[in-house]
């Protein structure tokens, strides 16, 4: 069942009117059931993995809490072996065996590629990370285990995250699912609010960004110039940010018309003034799990339980660069069983890196670098990153980056005009928006006549969805990971 269809919406109201006039004890099982039903909509036999993930965990949580500290790390490794094994067998393991059988083939082995079909489980990387994170926190003793195990699947469950994030930590909501939530029409039509910005960013502005991007991509790469490959990048950057943005918001909204809160997962990524500012707006809540369950802990970082999700700022090893790499690399991994999202990951690993070495420089010398002058240098490199993030091969890419690089590829334009003016409207758009946050920062601008301005665009947007958007569904890019 995708969010941007009309099916969604009726499962959504139907669950938010009975919601409000269930008891406190049936709500529970109501968002289970209508979880289990929004997952059933896409294959039905695949609930039978969804809930034994979230049996297990929830079995596994309880006897770390019961048992002594060696037996506590036997469980937390029973539990990473088996959440980490169902997510290699589904989306790793036809990617890793052919990778294999393709080295043994250069040393003369003849082994034909495997040729068998593993269906991957919609949301697997997502709920496989919430599960992860729960048992990992029951370990450290920043939570208790719930007891109440549809409580718990609610929270492993809980429709309007499952599939796409964000990737909730279990204190976020499960204490949220405990609190008795009583009416307020706030909830209601701040919610309605939020989903249909959402949608409005995905059917009216990524859906119609997707088309120019696919004819582009789908364009040889050696027919491009350095300008088409520019423009690709930034018309691809805007449409996954359009659209995954716009899944977070129908998501945040979904679950606050029920009177749950989620934590925001974007906060206006393009106006990033380095790699690492970019990394703590864009898919907050992924970067935010990566580096507090992978890239501390590889960093030698020890918890320290003194709040929650609290870790110590002394370690060893910090300015040891391989956990950086690792982690990225997994990143890249993590979006897909293909090299090019490995290279995606390392790229960002790089800026990173070199944005290190820039900090120690001006630390040095004492310098500052302004804001503007930071997202002028940012926004490019960033952007050139969704190239192998999008790209059907390795090879396409390095010839799209060679493109750049060459003063002698930019000569021509060789994409319908059409793209180079989106592509100058979306991000004309972009600087627009941050001159408006800042005066709303400022109170230039009242939150009245913000709140109203939003209302005239979401009228706009039910004209335009209702009788137009609808008739194509299109399925949110970030369902795939």
């Amino acid at each position: 069942m995708l969010f941007n269809s009309l099916t969604y919406l009726v499962l959504l109201f139907s669950t938010v009117f009975l919601f409000w006039n269930f008891t406190y004890q049936l709500r529970f099982y109501l968002i289970f059931v209508s979880s289990l039903v929004f997952y059933g909509f896409w294959r039905i036999e695949f609930i039978i993995l969804l809930l034994f993930s979230a049996t297990i965990n929830w079995w596994i949580a309880i006897l770390i809490e019961k048992n002594h500290k060696m037996m506590k790390k036997k469980f937390l490794l029973l539990s990473l072996f088996i959440n980490l094994g169902i997510l290699f067998y589904f989306k790793y393991s036809i990617f890793f065996s052919n990778n294999a059988i393709g080295l043994l083939n250069l040393f003369d082995a003849e082994i034909d590629p495997i040729l068998f079909k593993i269906i991957l489980p919609l949301g697997i990387s997502f709920y496989t990370f919430q599960a992860i994170s729960y048992t990992i926190d029951v370990y450290r003793k920043i939570i208790k285990p719930e007891k109440n195990y549809i409580v718990y699947a609610c929270y492993i469950t809980f429709f309007p995250q499952l599939v796409a994030g964000p990737i909730l930590r279990a204190h976020e909501v499960i204490l949220q699912f405990k609190k008795k939530i009583f009416f307020k029409w706030d909830y209601i039509i701040d919610g309605s609010r939020r989903v249909l910005y959402g949608l409005f960013l995905k059917v009216v502005i990524a859906d119609n960004i997707a088309p120019f991007v696919d004819v582009g991509f789908d364009t040889s790469a050696n027919l491009l110039s350095g300008l088409d490959v520019w423009t690709l990048a930034f018309l691809f950057g805007f449409q996954i940010y359009f659209d995954f943005s716009g899944y977070s918001h129908i998501a945040i909204g979904s679950a606050k018309m029920i009177g749950i809160s989620f934590p925001e997962n974007f906060n206006f990524p393009y106006l990033a003034s380095s790699p690492k500012d970019f990394w703590g707006r864009w898919h907050i809540s992924l970067s935010s799990w990566v580096r507090d369950y992978l890239y501390l802990p590889l960093s030698g970082v020890k918890f320290m339980n003194k709040s929650i999700g609290g870790l110590s700022s002394a370690t060893s090893g910090q300015k040891d660069y391989m956990p950086l790499f690792i982690t990225w690399s997994l990143m890249g991994l993590w979006h897909g069983a293909n090299w090019t999202f490995v290279l995606w990951g390392i790229y960002h690993a790089i800026l990173i890196f070199i944005y290190r070495k820039i900090l120690i420089i001006n630390y040095k010398f004492k310098l500052k670098i302004n804001n503007l002058i930071g997202w002028f240098f940012t926004i490019p490199f960033i952007m050139l990153s969704w190239v192998p993030f999008r790209s059907g091969s390795i090879k396409d890419t390095f010839i799209m980056w060679g493109k750049i690089i060459n003063p002698f590829n930019y000569n021509n334009l060789n994409l319908h005009s059409n793209i180079y003016l989106i592509t100058s409207l979306l991000f004309i758009g972009v600087i627009i928006t941050y001159v408006f946050k800042k005066k709303i920062n400022k109170k230039k601008i009242s939150k009245t006549r913000v709140t109203f301005i939003g209302d005239i665009i979401l009228i706009s947007f039910l004209f335009y969805t209702t009788f137009i958007s609808f008739k194509t569904i299109n399925q949110f890019i970030y369902f795939q990971f």
